[in-house]
């Protein structure tokens, strides 16, 4: 009983990181990935699109993306999200391809996007926290109900902040290979 809740936590602290990781990839860095884009939502014939749905992205030099629509007509609906969206990229379409040029980063928006990297750790910090938390409160329901005992109660509790002290971890080390790559001229 006690395993399978510290299993259940544990799935949700993992999908917590892997959130993050997620997050985290969609945040420009001075150099061009199509993690940066693909989930973009392009207003395809009236219904958002991720944009890896609707074209073909590379990456032929560190600092370009190219995006080769799979249907032409939609080459200006993604130029328009590209141009909508916060990423601060100017798309250059030419009738059969868009080209993304990645401009270097200023100091001021490195600084920036190590702010914003920071809020998102953060946030899945607390959430990895709020796992612990539900994951305390069905202990106690449990040893209220006389399911488990009082040991047992304070050893998964124990586990439990291993658990989470192991997590937290994680999210810090995925937070600071980000502000790496961010800084990184």
């Amino acid at each position: 009983m006690i395993d399978d809740l510290l299993k259940e936590t544990e799935a949700r602290m993992k999908k917590a990181v892997e959130v993050l990781q997620g997050d985290l990839a969609t945040i420009r860095t001075g150099r061009a990935s199509p993690a940066l884009i693909e989930r973009l939502r392009v207003d395809y014939y009236g219904t958002p699109t991720p944009l890896n749905q609707l074209a073909a992205i590379s990456v032929p030099e560190p600092r370009l993306m190219i995006i080769k629509a799979y249907d032409p007509t939609s080459l200006s609906e993604i130029e328009r999200a590209i141009l909508k969206s916060d990423l601060g990229l100017t798309p250059v379409n030419d009738g059969k391809l868009i080209r993304l040029p990645i401009p270097r980063l200023t100091e001021e928006r490195r600084q920036e996007l190590v702010r914003v990297v920071g809020r998102r750790v953060e946030e899945a910090r607390v959430a990895i926290r709020n796992c612990r938390r539900d994951a305390l409160r069905d202990l106690r329901e449990m040893e209220k109900e006389k399911l488990i005992s009082e040991d047992e109660h304070y050893r998964a509790r124990e586990d439990m902040q291993k658990l989470t002290d192991n997590y937290v971890e994680r999210v810090d080390e995925v937070g600071r290979a980000k502000e790496t790559e961010i800084k990184e001229v």
